[in-house]
């Protein structure tokens, strides 16, 4: 039961963050339209989108932080295995088992540590500098929610490689 929830948490994270790179185009396509019919139709006022460039930017901080946990249980993160595979199978299996430890520990410190820097935003109701002034809560909860289901993902990495379940992290094991 637990696994199909995981499985299905990290689904829909990489589904939500595809649909923010959806709005990144969409926001894009349309700003680069007014443009285009601003220089077209020879309007003298230039037609904008209010802070689009920095709603982009939002948009892609929550894409790329909102796929890191599905991303990593697909096997599409750069892993360095050029010292590892010459390894004994034992020691792979003890080095792996480190790395995944290692990288939960930061990613929860990492997770905590944004969720902070979240809370301080609200309490201090920090806001973007844009025209269309946002609080900045808003844009940090999505990294604060992709850290954790990141931390989360390399939790459930860790424990699998423990208890040795096959666990694909590479995109060539995939046809397996």
């Amino acid at each position: 039961m637990i696994r199909k929830f995981l499985d299905r948490l990290y689904l829909v994270s990489g589904a939500v963050s595809a649909g923010f790179l959806v709005l990144i185009c969409a926001v894009v396509t349309v700003q680069v339209f007014l443009n285009l019919t601003t220089k077209l139709f020879g309007v003298k006022v230039a037609m904008t989108i209010p802070s689009y460039a920095e709603f982009a930017g939002f948009f892609l901080a929550a894409a790329s932080f909102l796929a890191l946990a599905y991303t990593l249980t697909r096997g599409g993160h750069i892993r360095v295995t050029l010292m590892v595979q010459f390894l004994p199978k034992k020691a792979q299996l003890i080095t792996e088992i480190f790395a995944l430890g290692l990288c939960t520990i930061v990613a929860a410190y990492t997770t905590w540590y944004m969720a902070r820097l979240t809370m301080e935003s609200i309490k201090f109701g920090d806001l973007s500098p844009g025209i269309i002034a946002v609080p900045l809560w808003i844009p940090q909860v999505s990294l604060t929610v992709g850290l954790a289901i990141f931390a989360i993902a390399l939790c459930d990495l860790t424990v699998r490689t423990i208890i040795g379940q096959k666990i694909v992290l590479q995109p060539q094991d995939w046809a397996e």
